[in-house]
């Protein structure tokens, strides 16, 4: 009776636990070996629970009468199993129970199913503690046990969004680049469905199956402009996402470090980019509209110039077609001068961050090469709406103002962000607070950079908070070594530093968030 009894306290505690490892494989976008590695880099291993199984398989081995303690079995996985917290709601970026997700969660319910009865009336309570730490292991199986199945889903979901966009066949606009993208889509969105109903990928949606969920869910038979936003997650990311949606024009924002631990080299970041721009190029009549810094790397600049009649560049340079001049920042946006086919345009927008100028000119430039009139485009800017958690400034009823640039990740948003913290804290005579976990993703340079924008920060703010303190410690030697008379103030995690703002926050005070790291950087599971 107590082993049946043992047996479902465990598949109840094995249920909730699985769902927080599910959590952090889907942030991992269901990438084994990666889990893997997060697993064995934050040592992801139960150990709470075994030792107290531990603890209680050995004293109904060795102590006289030790089958009275059976019942200890069922009350801690039913105590340990009640306490373990629910991703779907606790987290920062919650478990979504998508479709794929709950067949990878039933599937490895049936495999720690097996686990759990083979335990409980094979005669060895110590296997338990090899039942509990098989769990995350099981998860990874069950995946690989639907990767066929999986694979046919996604082909017939890409087949059906082929078969949608052939059919109402819109102008396709690629987006990609090392940052920025998102907002320049966003931007370039705005100005497009002014002139003609215009879809594009909502959020940051850049993958096959979330822009062909889009395409099937959400392309309008009278859709003329579609614009998708492309996610490089390795070499030929880019080269799919053009065989689901060919693109007939194309915008690379820049070539940076953002995701520089996946890719290893600026090289490969620009190979992998400029997938986008071959398949534009391949049209026969496409053209690309790029950033002048992409020239920096020597795999684009020699594309373009093999090609420079194809590419309109945007820049501040002698050799830009459509030429950056004075930016200016106000409390009320930013004022970008531009010039562009011989002609001068002002333009305003109430965006926030001197980096967004490089954005605009993109999507003013594109928006011109689809044929908008640039007087439509230039007052199209003007109502152009903040981009979420990029930037986003808003005054807050306590006479705080914050500035959410939680979805910022490169070093160039980074300092543009500090630069504007200290802008409105001088126009606004407030403290100039940032918090920031730094910057995820940078690989080999991840000290290098961080010690960088350290230094940078301090000569800006009055105070920084630096969540998760001891994954950047180069960002606090570089605050420090700057100098400055700010205060530094290490926290451990987010919520730890939204403690300490509600502790100490005066009205006036601007805060920046700085980046907002997910679930698996930020903290390591208590097990």
């Amino acid at each position: 009776m107590f082993n049946l009894l043992a047996c479902a306290a465990f598949l109840y505690f094995a249920a909730k636990r699985l769902k927080r490892y599910l959590h952090i494989f889907q942030q991992e976008e269901y990438d084994g070996p990666r889990f893997l590695r997060w697993m064995g880099a934050t040592l992801a291993f139960d150990r709470i629970v075994s030792g107290v199984l531990l603890v209680a398989g050995l004293a109904m081995i060795f102590l006289p009468y030790g089958d009275i303690i059976a019942p200890v079995f069922v009350l801690i996985f039913a105590g340990f199993g009640f306490r373990e917290a629910d991703p779907a709601k606790d987290a920062k970026k919650k478990l979504v129970m998508t479709q794929r997700a709950t067949r990878i969660f039933w599937v490895a319910m049936v495999l720690i199913s097996a686990a759990g009865v083979a335990v409980a009336f094979g005669g060895m309570p110590l296997l338990w503690i090899a039942a509990v730490q098989v769990i995350p292991l099981l998860l990874v199986l069950a995946n690989l046990l639907l990767d066929p199945l999986e694979t046919r889903i996604k082909n017939n979901i890409m087949d059906e969004a082929r078969q949608r966009l052939a059919k109402v066949s819109p102008r396709v606009i690629g987006i990609t680049g090392s940052f920025g993208k998102t907002s320049v889509k966003h931007i370039l969105g705005h100005i497009l469905e002014m002139d003609a109903p215009t879809l594009y990928t909502p959020g940051s949606i850049n993958t096959l199956m979330g822009i062909s969920r889009i395409i099937r869910e959400n392309l309008r038979d009278d859709c003329q402009y579609f614009i998708v936003e492309m996610g490089a997650y390795g070499i030929q990311s880019i080269e799919k996402l053009c065989a689901l949606t060919p693109p007939q024009t194309g915008v690379i924002t820049a070539i940076g470090e953002a995701h520089y631990e996946r890719f290893k080299t600026l090289d490969t970041v620009a190979r992998a980019k400029f997938e986008l721009a071959e398949a534009v190029l391949a049209t026969g009549a496409g053209r690309m509209v790029i950033h002048e810094d992409v020239l920096l790397q020597d795999y684009a600049a020699t594309y373009v110039r093999a090609n420079r009649g194809r590419f309109v560049v945007c820049g501040t340079g002698p050799d830009a077609n459509v030429r950056i001049g004075d930016i200016v920042q106000t409390v009320k946006g930013l004022n970008v001068k531009l010039s562009a086919h011989g002609h001068d345009y002002e333009l305003q927008a109430p965006l926030f961050g001197l980096h967004h100028a490089g954005n605009i000119a993109l999507a003013f430039a594109t928006a011109i090469e689809l044929g908008v009139v640039p007087d439509r485009a230039v007052a199209a800017l003007r109502t152009v709406p903040q981009i979420q958690h990029r930037l986003e400034v808003k005054p807050q009823p306590d006479g705080t103002t914050y500035i959410d640039d939680a979805y910022n990740s490169n070093p160039k948003g980074f300092r543009a962000a500090v630069e504007l913290l200290d802008l409105l804290g001088r126009e606004k005579s407030g403290r100039r607070i940032l918090m920031t976990p730094g910057i995820a993703e940078l690989g080999a340079r991840h000290e290098e950079i961080h010690h960088e924008i350290g230094q940078h920060a301090a000569q800006h703010v009055d105070v920084a908070i630096a969540v998760k303190a001891d994954r950047i410690p180069s960002f606090l030697s570089g605050f420090r070594a700057a100098g400055s008379p700010a205060i530094l103030h290490p926290v451990a995690n987010l919520a730890e530093g939204q403690d300490w703002l509600k502790a100490n926050g005066q009205p006036g005070d601007i805060i920046l968030i700085e980046n907002d790291l997910p679930d698996l950087y930020e903290k390591k599971l208590q097990l």
